[in-house]
């Protein structure tokens, strides 16, 4: 590939990454501001409905972010650090063909 075309590859993913992290950043922030303004209820408790909205919530969030951790399986794709393997590492497997000895006596070849 031309270095040129390998960098602009490699410069939308890097943008792409830093605008998801932004975001996930953002919302992160958006929720803990608005959750912590709620005022204080020495007596209360959480009712059942705001448990299954925090429980829904919560498993939302950690969907999100485990989806968002490593989103590259397809195949072709190497992680940061690794490359294409090489095309031929090892040389191939010498071939010997079985060997044939001749018997006299029965005049024949036979596997030896």
């Amino acid at each position: 590939m031309r270095p040129a075309l390998v960098a602009g590859i490699l410069g939308k993913h890097m943008i792409v990454k830093s605008v998801r992290g932004l975001a996930l950043a953002t919302a992160v922030g958006v929720v803990v501001a608005f959750t912590g303004m709620a005022p204080a209820n020495a007596g209360g408790g959480v009712s059942p409905g705001a448990a299954v909205g925090i429980g829904l919530g919560s498993f939302a969030l950690g969907t999100a972010v485990g989806s968002a951790a490593n989103p590259y399986y397809a195949p072709g794709y190497y992680p940061y650090g690794y490359a294409y393997p090489a095309p031929g590492y090892y040389p191939a497997a010498p071939y010997y063909p079985p060997r044939n000895c001749w018997d006299p006596y029965y005049r024949r070849y036979y596997a030896c």
